[in-house]
């Protein structure tokens, strides 16, 4: 009966998740069917090599004839339930819901025909924009398609390493695997796929976060400050400053702004203090109110 309660409860928790998380849900979801249709289409028709859990599931496709799906939903349970100690259960459910959709989409499109594409270098290319759109999305959303994600992760917390550079001779070590399957030729192309992946992803992640950083000295501050807070719609900061030679101080306008923000505010203080000082720099990322929530982490 108790057993019963607690299961109720627990698939009510997970309900409430998902109403509340309505948008993850949806980027999710997206992901994971740009990741699987990466895989279908280009990596596999082509035979090329891919690194992780998908990289065994595909090299397992070359070779005995399993569907990648069997081995990514295997593999990525298995991690997940040897690592779920040290993950947050925000990320768990949300992880195994995309390594869910993504195994489950795997089998639905088995049928889907290969990208129509002779140029090699075109399809290992397109092969990892697709794949680093989908993950990249899934990693904004605070979840992962598993694998050397999940290693990352947990042995991070549970041991206080960094074990980035391991992950990198995981893949090297399935990449050479890959070699006695697809050739020396595949295996090369796989690993500009690979790469292109991680840059598409890595640019997915700041494209949303990026922000411009702006510090401005004016003679009118109360006029700037009206015009970013009640124009731009975002928060000042005034902070105190003192002139190193002058010794005169200051006030300094601080704020976070996107790029089209940025160039309004150049507009208007080119309009109404030509003399202004402004400084602008970029800020990789932004977590707080008005930005990225913390709860996306």
């Amino acid at each position: 009966m108790q057993a019963g309660m607690r299961l109720k409860r627990r698939l009510v928790a997970i309900r409430r998740l998902f109403m509340h998380e309505w948008q993850t849900f949806l980027v999710i979801t997206i992901g994971a069917l740009c990741s699987s249709v990466g895989i279908i289409s280009l990596t596999m028709p082509f035979r090329l090599p891919d690194a992780g859990v998908s990289g065994l599931a595909v090299l397992s496709n070359y070779v005995f004839g399993i569907s990648p799906a069997w081995v990514i939903a295997i593999g990525n349970v298995g991690l997940l339930l040897w690592g779920w100690r040290e993950l947050s259960p925000r990320f768990v459910i949300w992880t195994a819901y995309g390594v869910a959709l993504v195994s489950g989409l795997l089998k639905l499109l088995e049928w889907l025909p290969a990208i129509p594409l002779d140029d090699m270098i075109l399809v290992c290319v397109s092969a990892g924009v697709i794949k680093g759109l989908g993950g990249g999305l899934v990693f904004r959303a605070g979840a992962s398609l598993g694998g050397t994600d999940i290693i990352v992760s947990v042995l991070r917390k549970r041991y206080g390493i960094e074990v980035g550079k391991y992950t990198f001779y995981i893949n090297l070590v399935i990449l050479g695997l890959s070699i006695g399957v697809v050739g020396l030729e595949r295996a090369i192309l796989g690993l500009v796929s690979i790469y292109v992946n991680g840059l598409v992803t890595d640019n997915v992640l700041r494209s949303f976060d990026r922000r411009k950083q702006v510090f401005v000295i004016t003679k009118d501050t109360q006029l700037v400050c009206d015009f970013i807070t009640q124009t731009l719609r975002r928060g000042v900061t005034i902070l105190h400053g003192e002139g190193g030679y002058t010794k005169q101080v200051r006030p300094v306008i601080f704020c976070l702004l996107t790029a089209r923000q940025t160039m309004e505010l150049k507009r208007f203080l080119a309009q109404n203090d030509p003399r202004a000082f402004m400084v602008i720099s970029d800020a990789a990322e932004v977590v707080g109110e008005g930005f990225k929530h913390w709860s996306a982490l």
